[in-house]
């Protein structure tokens, strides 16, 4: 009994979280209000409202390759943690063996007495008595490092989720920008023949014509290079998916509320420390103290239990009802001199442990940034997108105005061309911002450690 209350104690140092390496709230200019649900138990259907990005992203889950691959690498650590695990329970074996010699003696006669048979039947146990706790630092080891694995099959999840959305929606507005340039192109070609019209019976000159051309040309431009840019999109989504997407499932406009705008924010504590990059750095530091167990409980004896019992006969076919045999061999190791191995393992377990609390204060520095560069974002996207809007209806009616004067020939053809390129632009710059505001919302779902189911 004493031996097993032992084995149940390690030599590791008590391991303490320590104070959160950042401040206590996220920046005040860009903090969201926090409520009772977090980002981070909302479902990912519940924060991408767009059926066709719900089938997007759903079929990714079933398809990526490198999802895959997380979730194979945790059942591979699963696998580690239970071959490390055994190590705390008696190994069983059984065995069957048989001899036949001849040594080559004869008797007094002449007669060969050197022939010899022997079978035996065993079954035999082995333990290590775990006084100090080096089995079972190395199992609490691998239990971390199979946690740490789970969390990173998380992350992978969450970063999957958040990049097809990113791609779906940038591929939605490469889509409106593509259908903005293609009827800003059939407008320029109308007013280029148009002017073309007016050159050829002397009404125009030939500065206005070289403008029109020139406008005509760039909105081509920009059509040929966002199809290329669309048809990237598409390629890109299909690299996510990891099959090919179904064209009903692919965006043909920029949608008005594909993300929920109203993501619930809390604290650097509740929410840093769920993240699944920081929790994974946390088993790994976890890990890392218990293998400074292990290493220190190298420095003590070592208690082993090895025994058998069985059956042993010089006739096979009376092996069950042979002699009893049996053994039982209790040995201890003690460490007197290993060249100063086991000081340097005890070393190496020290420094790991730092490097591994470095990267869990790390992991949660950069979690804190990630959160704080989303909220300042969000904090003046709305104001930046309502700004554009109006931009885009005065420079509307700005071109308006620019035509109908040209038109009564009170102003020249070069306002009018500056009032096309500035409302064009200006709605460019407005699909822009939605995308921003939108890609944002996503960033700041994953930031927060939400998206996984």
């Amino acid at each position: 009994m004493g031996a097993m209350t032992l084995s149940a104690c390690t030599m590791a140092p008590t391991y303490e979280r320590g104070i959160l390496p950042v401040p206590g709230q996220f920046p005040a200019e860009a903090l969201s209000v926090s409520a009772e649900t977090q980002a981070q138990t909302l479902a990912w259907r519940q924060v991408f409202l767009d059926p066709r990005l719900q089938a997007v992203i759903a079929q990714s889950l079933d398809n990526n390759r490198d999802l895959r691959v997380a979730v194979l690498n945790v059942e591979r650590t699963r696998q580690q943690y239970r071959i490390q695990r055994a190590g705390l329970l008696p190994g069983v074996n059984a065995g069957l063996s048989g001899t036949r010699g001849d040594t080559g003696q004869v008797d007094t006669s002449g007669n060969p007495v050197g022939e010899t048979e022997v079978y035996s039947a065993t079954i035999g146990a082995a333990w290590e008595i775990d006084l100090f706790g080096r089995v079972r630092s190395l199992s609490q080891a691998a239990q971390g490092t199979y946690f740490a694995a789970g969390e990173n099959r998380k992350a992978a999840q969450i970063s999957l989720i958040s990049a097809v959305a990113s791609t779906w929606l940038t591929l939605a507005a490469d889509q409106e920008q593509l259908r903005l340039s293609r009827e800003t192109l059939r407008s320029r070609e109308e007013s280029l023949d148009l002017t073309q019209r007016r050159f050829d019976a002397g009404a125009s000159d030939q500065l206005a014509l070289r403008q029109a051309q020139v406008l005509t040309e760039q909105a081509r431009g920009d059509v040929a290079l966002l199809s290329a840019l669309v048809q990237q999109d598409q390629n890109a989504l299909r690299l996510l998916v990891g099959a090919d997407v179904a064209a009903e499932n692919l965006p043909d406009a920029f949608p008005d509320r594909a993300v929920l705008a109203d993501l619930p924010v809390g604290v650097p504590s509740e929410v840093l420390l769920k993240r699944p990059d920081v929790l994974s750095a946390e088993y790994n530091l976890k890990a890392a103290n218990a293998n400074i167990g292990a290493a220190r409980a190298a420095f003590f004896p070592s208690i082993s239990l090895t025994g058998s019992v069985g059956k042993a006969s010089t006739d096979l076919g009376q092996l069950f009802d042979g002699t009893d045999t049996w053994t039982f061999s209790p040995s201890i190791s003690v460490p007197i001199f290993a060249g100063g191995a086991n000081r340097a393992n005890l070393g190496v377990a020290n420094a790991s442990r730092d490097i591994a609390l470095a990267q869990y204060e790390q992991a949660i520095q950069s979690a804190f940034r990630d959160v704080s560069d989303q909220l300042a974002t969000r904090s003046t996207i709305d104001e930046r997108l309502a700004a554009q809007t109006r931009v885009v209806e005065a420079a509307a009616d700005s071109n308006a105005l620019a035509q109908a004067r040209f038109t009564q020939g009170v102003d020249s053809r070069l306002t009018l061309v500056d009032a096309e390129r500035t409302s064009y632009g200006a709605q460019q710059q407005l699909i822009s911002i939605r995308l921003v505001r939108a890609v944002n919302l996503v960033n700041l779902y994953a930031a927060l450690g939400g998206g996984f189911e």
